[in-house]
């Protein structure tokens, strides 16, 4: 019997580049929240930014076992075929390092969650497109308290086993919010479902999506589980069950690189 060892999954983490920003101190907060939730559940993260080199970059997708999509400004409107209509905080290049990041975590099949903007990211790089500006709600990026509004979990989904596992029927749930743009039912890209709903000046919004596949662990939330302080007990679960999934896909490829050397020890000379 083959025995692998498993170290903690590398979970890249996409971040907002600090450097020369006034907001730096700020966002340093913001990121050591994603990078505490994914270590209390013995994951070990990988930050990447937009001014990490070339090289870095292409070394952390080839190891990563898992990809989280963190919160952040708003897409460029033009990788969704439309004008800006409200876009606020858009940085291209971060665009562009996502893209890379998603397309790596495609190829290789790891784990992905998107928060926030990381929600949007993922419909936009699958087809779908954005409201992008919702009356009423905030544009500050995370700054200040939380506003709160319910959450409405879609029964049957893999978030609703998630987040209650007795009950996979469904419930409500009161979230955070920081975000002032969102998803329509008809803005939802192919391949997606939708798995929470809240309501809103602009009617309800999707703010829970999850890949149609199910052997594809890929969620995305509008809201953000990593602030312990403004979120329901529920959501820690989130990140168990996604560091789970990283550590999966970890000791499936480990188990193939101990396969192959064993075969090739194996091999007559």
């Amino acid at each position: 019997m083959l025995r692998v060892m498993i170290a903690a999954p590398r979970i890249v983490v996409t971040v907002t580049a600090i450097a020369g920003r006034p907001d730096a101190n700020d966002i340093r907060v913001r990121i050591r929240r994603y990078v505490d939730a994914i270590e209390r559940q013995g994951g070990a993260a990988v930050l990447i930014d937009s001014t990490s080199p070339a090289r870095e970059r292409e070394a952390a997708f080839a190891t990563m076992d898992g990809l989280l999509l963190s919160g952040g400004g708003d897409v460029d409107p033009a990788r969704y075929g439309q004008p800006n209509r409200g876009s606020v905080g858009i940085q291209p290049e971060r665009d562009e390092l996502e893209q890379e990041a998603w397309d790596a975590a495609a190829a290789r099949n790891v784990p992905v969650l998107g928060i926030c903007r990381g929600f949007q990211v993922i419909n936009v790089f699958m087809g779908g497109s954005l409201l992008q500006d919702v009356a009423g709600h905030r544009k500050d990026l995370g700054t200040g308290p939380p506003v709160h509004h319910p959450l409405r979990i879609a029964p049957g989904t893999r978030l609703a086993r998630i987040l209650f596992p007795r009950n996979v029927g469904g419930g409500v749930l009161p979230v955070n919010s920081f975000h002032h743009q969102g998803l329509r039912a008809a803005n939802i890209a192919p391949g997606l479902l939708a798995s929470a709903w809240a309501a809103s000046p602009a009617g309800d919004l999707v703010e829970g999506v999850e890949a149609s596949d199910t052997s594809r662990f890929l969620v995305g939330l509008q809201c953000h589980p990593e602030r312990i302080d403004s979120t329901p007990r529920e959501f820690e679960r989130v990140w168990s069950v996604f560091v789970d999934a990283c550590r999966g896909s970890a000791r499936g490829r480990a188990a193939n690189r101990t396969a192959g050397a064993a075969f090739t020890a194996g091999r007559p000379g």
